[in-house]
């Protein structure tokens, strides 16, 4: 079974069918979400397709011609949907799993019989009895709220960056930018332009990146997530290890003066913010930019998590439970990670479900117009 329909679900589904597993007989594609797109539905309508850094193509068709103009959210989503089509991908949304846990007693026994060694997906649409399991549910769902003395005296308003829908909501306000990331910078140039005055604050000082990312850069970034990984702690964010992009519009921005960076003040007051030293800002709104954490919540019942708080793997197989894989976190949390991440699980579970069927040639499509998404599961 796979679930979550973002880039990492696509493609570990993709090289399922490509294997020769089918849709809805060997294997079965779960999504929250209510369309295709992943994540990238809920993106901001202000974040152009322009403004996006790293999208790689999903294998097996590019996206080409792509308005830079048309919002990410309806780019990328239309691709989503032509690659499903494209491929057979039969996709069940909107979908929510509960839990997923240890086959046995009264409910096993109704689904399969005493068979043993299978897990119990526990769904919105029923359970399922799954051989082995492809975890892609990315982060989206849980965004990290920070904690403040304070907070709770705070007049104004407070939301996190998924909230955020651009800046005309915060035009004539006095806003306070929280997050050293990717979000942070490009939410805060957006409203600076509109705002009575805006802040921002991080806890490290920002790294902006000069030049072209390269394999290099790529393959050390991801030895530095893997090495937390390995040693079972929470994978860091992306930024914290490549550092933001230096793109133009970000050199306009910290040369006017709106990326000037403050540190992390010490708590939220009635009126505004207040650092140790005693400084304040007065603020009308906190904007935490603060990223988000691995959706695993559904995974718990099968005790994964080491007790540094993370999930330690061998290449995208748990550790603790051979038959689980998560693709999209930690080292393969991008884009093009993540379309390893998931040729390389597939690979793994035909080595461990044994013999595989015969592998079925696919349409090959050369590109997706771009005005034209995937989770699942392998069961059987």
């Amino acid at each position: 079974m796979v679930i979550g329909a973002g880039q990492a679900g696509l493609a570990a589904a993709y090289h399922l069918r490509r294997a020769g597993y089918a849709p809805d007989r060997d294997f079965v594609v779960l999504d929250h979400s209510p369309r295709p797109g992943g994540a990238w539905q809920f993106r901001w309508p202000t974040l152009t397709y322009a403004k996006v850094h790293g999208m790689h193509a999903l294998p097996g068709m590019e996206l080409t011609g792509a308005d830079p103009r048309r919002p990410s959210s309806e780019v990328i989503g239309a691709y989503f949907d032509r690659y499903e089509q494209a491929f057979g991908l039969r996709v069940h949304r909107p979908v929510s799993v509960t839990a997923v846990r240890e086959a046995g007693g009264t409910r096993w026994a109704e689904l399969v019989g005493d068979e043993g060694g299978r897990l119990l997906v526990e769904t919105s649409e029923g359970d399922y009895a799954a051989r082995t399991l492809i975890n892609a549910t990315g982060t989206w769902d849980r965004p990290f709220w920070p904690r403040f003395p304070g907070q709770e005296t705070f007049r104004g308003r407070q939301l996190h960056s998924s909230a955020y829908n651009g800046p005309e909501g915060f035009r004539d306000m006095r806003v306070v930018v929280v997050g050293g990331g990717t979000s942070a910078v490009q939410q805060l140039m957006e409203i600076a332009p509109v705002a009575a005055a805006t802040t921002w604050v991080t806890r490290r000082p920002p790294v902006f990146r000069e030049g072209p990312f390269g394999a290099e850069q790529g393959r050390t970034a991801v030895a530095l997530v893997e090495e937390r990984v390995r040693q079972g702690l929470p994978p860091r964010s992306v930024v914290s290890v490549t550092g933001l992009p230096m793109t133009e519009a970000i050199r306009q921005a910290r040369e006017s003066g709106v990326l000037e960076r403050l540190p992390l003040f010490e708590r939220v007051t009635s009126r505004g913010v207040r650092w140790r030293d005693g400084r304040t800002v007065e603020a009308d709104v906190i904007l935490y930019a603060t990223g988000f954490r691995a959706a695993l919540d559904h995974l718990a019942p099968l005790h994964l998590r080491e007790p540094g708080g993370g999930i330690r793997m061998d290449g995208t197989r748990t550790l603790r439970d051979p038959r689980i894989h998560l693709v999209g976190y930690g080292p393969s949390a991008s884009t093009i990670g993540a379309n390893r991440a998931g040729r390389a699980a597939v690979g793994d579970l035909r080595r461990l479900l044994g013999t595989p069927p015969r592998p079925r040639a696919l349409p090959r499509p050369r590109s997706a117009p771009a005005d034209t998404g995937i989770a699942g599961g392998l069961a059987s």
